[in-house]
C-alpha cells in the first residue's frame, strides 16, 4: 500500500516556477512565430501595395504621356494646316494680282493696230471653225468697225482655203460689243441662237481657268502631292 507524501512549500514553489517558465517559454516562442508571420504577411502586403501604386503611376504616366502626344500632335496639324493655309493665300493673291494686271493691259493689245487686226482675225477665224456654218455675224465694238472688216476679209479667206467651203460673215452693227470692253468680237451662228465670246475679257477668262495649273508649277514648282496629272 503506497503513502501519499503532500509536497512541502519548496517542492510547490519549485513546480511552479517550472511550469511558469515553460508557458513562459511557450509563449515567447508562439510570439515569435507570430511576429515572423507578421512579417512576412506585412513584407507580402507591402510588395503588393507598392506594386499596386506602381502600376497605378505607370498607368497614369501612359495616360499623361498618350495625352500630351495627342495635343502635340493635334498642336502640330493646327500650325502646319494654318500655315498651308496662308501659304496659298499668299500664292492665289499672286495668282490674282498677275490676271488683274493684265485685265488692266488689255486695253493696250488695241493700240497697235496691225497686231490687234491679225489678234481680230485669228479670234473670227476660230468662231468659223467652230460653227462651221455658211453665213455668220461678227459683233464689235462700234470703234473697231473698220479694222474687224478687214480682219472678217483675211479669216474668210483663209476658212476658204483651208475648209474649200464658202462662208460669209457680217458685222451686226444693231447689237456692239459694250464700248467699255478691251476688244475682240462676238461671232453669232444659228439666227443667233448660238455665240462665241471671243471678247479679250473673255479670253482672259478662260485663260485663267486653263493656265491656272501650269502658272501655278512655274510659279510655285509641282505638287509633291498632287497624285494624277491630266
Amino acid at each position: 500500500m503506497s503513502h501519499i507524501h503532500a509536497l512541502s512549500d519548496d517542492q510547490v514553489g519549485q513546480e511552479l516556477r517550472k511550469m511558469t517558465a515553460f508557458i513562459k517559454q511557450e509563449a515567447n516562442e508562439k510570439a515569435h512565430e507570430i511576429s515572423i508571420k507578421a512579417d512576412e504577411e506585412f513584407a507580402i502586403e507591402k510588395s503588393k501595395l507598392v506594386r499596386q501604386e506602381t502600376d497605378a503611376i505607370d498607368s497614369a504616366y501612359a495616360k499623361k504621356f498618350k495625352q500630351a502626344t495627342m495635343s502635340q500632335q493635334i498642336a502640330r496639324s493646327t500650325v502646319a494646316n494654318k500655315t498651308r493655309l496662308r501659304v496659298l493665300g499668299a500664292r492665289q493673291e499672286l495668282l490674282d494680282e498677275i490676271f488683274e494686271t493684265a485685265q488692266q493691259r488689255l486695253p493696250d493689245a488695241a493700240k497697235d493696230q496691225k497686231r490687234y487686226e491679225g489678234i481680230l482675225k485669228g479670234l473670227i477665224l476660230e468662231g468659223f471653225y467652230a460653227l462651221a456654218e455658211p453665213e455668220l455675224q461678227v459683233r464689235a465694238r462700234k470703234a473697231d468697225k473698220e479694222i474687224v472688216g478687214r480682219a472678217i476679209e483675211a479669216a474668210t479667206k483663209e476658212y476658204t482655203e483651208n475648209t474649200g467651203k464658202d462662208i460669209s460673215a457680217t458685222i451686226d452693227e444693231e447689237n456692239p460689243v459694250a464700248e467699255g470692253s478691251a476688244g475682240g468680237v462676238v461671232i453669232v451662228g444659228t439666227g443667233g441662237k448660238i455665240d462665241i465670246d471671243n471678247t479679250l475679257e473673255a479670253r482672259l477668262g478662260l485663260l485663267r481657268q486653263s493656265a491656272l495649273p501650269a502658272m501655278r508649277e512655274a510659279l510655285f514648282g509641282q505638287n509633291p502631292n498632287r497624285k494624277f496629272f491630266d
